[in-house]
């Protein structure tokens, strides 16, 4: 788009469009590398700056002591974490339990099954979950996991007994009960 003063470039000279006074264009020109420029000289040795918080030149460190220690309690943590995860869900799966309430409906029935079929299916499949426990503690973490599983199970069945599906009452059993044979027979009218 031609302004006043522009200039129109073609395949050779250019040409100006518009016969005007040229008005001068102020450029300022800035070199990035020069705004950000930091000297090192004099950088050499600074031993008039205070040391950083917690620098002790006299402590030699080595990450390799570090680490192998640091990974062993890495791996003892986390293998206790596993352990624990069944038991640190049963305060959730309680409340959840709570707030379904005992009426068979859809819901409550759906939070039983997965109740139920959780920690079976964690029970089943232990083996494989065994297999990054590792330590010293290993056998006691395998029993501590199986326990919070068997707690979480024991928690559906009593929901389930508490919403009437577990067949506890006398009453249930009736059809394997033979009927009572009379003992007597009382008829009436005449004889």
């Amino acid at each position: 788009m031609p302004t006043a003063g522009a200039t129109k470039y073609s395949a050779g000279k250019p040409k100006k469009t518009v016969s005007q006074p040229e008005r001068p264009i102020l450029t300022v020109a800035i070199r990035p590398e020069k705004l950000f420029q930091v000297s090192y000289k004099g950088a050499q040795n600074r031993d008039d700056l205070p040391r950083p918080v917690g620098y002790n030149p006299n402590i030699a460190f080595s990450s390799e002591l570090q680490t192998k220690g640091t990974d062993t309690d890495l791996i003892v943590k986390r293998s206790w974490d596993i352990a624990l995860a069944p038991i640190k869900q049963v305060p959730m799966n309680l409340f959840i339990m709570w707030m379904s309430g005992n009426a068979i409906s859809l819901f409550p029935i759906m939070m039983v099954v997965m109740m139920f079929f959780k920690p079976v299916k964690a029970i089943f499949s232990a083996q494989s979950t065994f297999k990054t426990i590792e330590g010293k503690y290993a056998p006691l973490q395998k029993l501590v996991y199986l326990l919070g599983n068997v707690v979480a199970l024991g928690i559906a069945l009593y929901k389930c007994n508490s919403m009437g599906l577990l067949p506890t009452e006398p009453s249930d059993w009736l059809s394997f009960e033979k009927p009572l044979e009379r003992v007597e027979f009382l008829a009436g009218g005449n004889m």
